[in-house]
């Protein structure tokens, strides 16, 4: 069910402080591996992003952002998004990407980037097939191990995500004008891992739910489905491939990869 969700700057500790409650909601982190609300207020201050999205007088999501820089270019680095569980499944993620771009662009910065969890699809497809972004670079183990659930306690290998926001990719991608691909020149294939049933869990991009009942590490298909796509990323990587589509099928997903130069 789609809502009536406002999306604004936060700029105060209150608000700073809603965002670390939001977060310990939806990662499940423990205390040590919570992030405290300075990391917020540093955000803002440096001249990143804290944005909050609202159902009426109730922040029910947000996003931080940091401000970085490739050579002498700022770019925003989209750290966290996190949605209520409550409110998950209704675009408020969508809300909170949109007005990012738009924040973004408004100050002339045109890329933001960010990372998630390969393994994690439906984030997968929101961030390639509903934003227009890339991928190109595969970053083994970029948290290290935490508390966190979500990350079922294996490496946190991470897709790195290239959101190019005034492309012509982007603009079509976010009008909704972008099909699911269905040729694949190359493909990363990811068999069924995720449940059927709806988890309560929150996302990086606040767009999808986190798997709650995968293979656990002991048995090591896990382990052994994650160290097989880190090679096959890292390879076609090497060649100047990008991630350009995520294709459903019933044996799984596949990533669809194609040079970066073709598009």
């Amino acid at each position: 069910m789609a809502l009536d969700i406002t999306v604004r700057p936060l700029h105060t500790l209150d608000e700073f402080d809603r965002c670390v409650k939001i977060a310990r909601e939806v990662w499940g982190d423990t205390e040590f591996d919570t992030e405290p609300h300075v990391t917020y207020t540093i955000a803002d201050h440096l001249g990143g992003q804290v944005l909050g999205a609202f159902d009426g007088d109730l922040m029910v999501g947000f996003t931080k952002a940091y401000i970085g820089l490739h050579g002498n270019t700022p770019y925003l680095h989209s750290h966290m998004t996190g949605v209520l569980p409550s409110h998950r499944d209704r675009r408020v993620g969508r809300h909170l990407k949109l007005f990012q771009r738009q924040d973004a662009l408004r100050r002339g910065i045109r890329l933001v980037e960010w990372t998630f969890d390969p393994l994690e699809t439906k984030n997968a497809h929101f961030n390639i097939n509903r934003l227009g972004a890339i991928c190109r670079q595969y970053i083994p183990n970029f948290y290290g191990l935490t508390t966190s659930p979500l990350h079922r306690g294996i490496p946190t290998d991470r897709l790195l995500v290239e959101w190019h926001l005034d492309t012509k990719r982007v603009i079509s991608a976010i009008n909704d004008l972008t099909p699911e691909p269905r040729d694949c020149p190359a493909h990363v294939h990811l068999p069924n891992l995720e449940p059927s049933a709806p988890a309560a869990a929150g996302s990086q991009t606040g767009a999808a739910k986190a798997p709650t009942d995968f293979p656990s590490p002991e048995d090591n298909s896990l382990l052994e489905t994650q160290s097989r796509i880190r090679k096959e990323f890292t390879d076609w990587f090497a060649k100047g491939y990008a991630v350009i589509g995520v294709r459903s099928t019933r044996f799984g997903t596949d990533y669809c990869l194609a040079p970066y130069s073709d598009f």
